[in-house]
């Protein structure tokens, strides 16, 4: 690791991290009080894939359904308008909705192989955004001076890497960067994060062979054909199964590269040196 010991960490002239752990458990909020302190650089993993490798497809998309009005379609040909995401920090909205969900297109939903295009176009944009880390660090340093930094993950990157293997081309590149500390949620985090999901389900990115898996199994279960399923009703049904599917795999990125930090100590978190002496707690005394 970075940091071997609290003491390297309290002392060290550049604090370098990268939190992770699932969608709802604090990681923005603390990356963006860090940022908020005028001493840390806030990397969103997130924000990078929508402004860097998926700005084309987002707005194609967009484009696409634009065509389809005779009026917008005029003004397009003829390079009168401009259609674009507005995507800032608070605001991810034009990612997962380009993600979409599968099923009914009546009610919203994507074909299957469309979704899963669409998931392999995240997956690639996920991992080479994951790996830009450290031109970001050295970017933070050399141009705008930010002594230390904070890399803010999606959810998602435990589905692109194998914790268990020490060659992992992500893992590496990260560790040998950052510190990688993981925001442990409880069982009663879990049923939150459930309850919220539930009552406003969101896209999410899932590893292939996982969702597959689902798909399969929930079209068994209901004995539904693919353009009978309501794209909610399937994302809420694998989200619980997706929380449990990603568990170990955090909890093996943790304990092979990284910390870890219970979201209940980091929701009390409120500056900077709070901040220092979470992670600091987390390290070999």
């Amino acid at each position: 690791m970075l940091y071997q010991t609290a003491a390297d960490w309290r002392t060290a002239q550049h604090k370098r991290v990268v939190i992770f752990a699932m969608s709802g458990l604090g990681k923005t909020h603390v990356s963006s009080m860090l940022r908020q302190s005028g001493d840390w650089f806030h990397y969103s993993i997130d924000y990078r894939i929508g402004t860097r490798y998926m700005e084309e497809y987002i707005a194609d998309n967009a484009k696409r359904e634009a065509m389809k009005v005779p009026f917008l379609r005029e003004l397009l040909l003829s390079d009168s308008i401009y259609i674009g995401s507005n995507l800032t920090f608070d605001n991810l909205k034009p990612v997962s909705a380009y993600l979409g969900k599968p099923g009914d297109p009546a009610r919203g939903g994507l074909p299957m192989q469309t979704y899963q295009q669409r998931q392999d176009q995240f997956r690639r944009a996920e991992e080479q955004a994951l790996l830009d880390t450290r031109y970001f660090i050295d970017r933070a340093q050399d141009l705008y001076g930010y002594p230390h930094f904070v890399c803010d993950t999606g959810g998602s990157i435990c589905e692109w890497v194998d914790a268990e293997d020490a060659a992992d081309p992500i893992l590496t590149e990260l560790s040998r960067s950052a510190l990688m500390v993981w925001v442990r949620g409880s069982d009663a985090h879990t049923e939150e994060l459930i309850r919220r999901f539930d009552r406003e389900p969101k896209p999410m990115a899932y590893q292939p062979a996982f969702l597959a898996r689902s798909w399969a199994a929930y079209l068994a279960q209901t004995g539904l054909s693919e353009d009978q399923v309501d794209p909610d009703s399937f994302i809420r049904w694998t989200y619980a199964q997706a929380l449990a599917h990603r568990q170990p795999r955090y909890e093996a990125m943790a304990r092979n590269w990284g910390v870890t930090v219970e979201a209940s100590d980091m929701a009390t978190v409120r500056d900077e040196a709070d901040f220092t002496d979470v992670i600091a707690a987390a390290l070999p005394g």
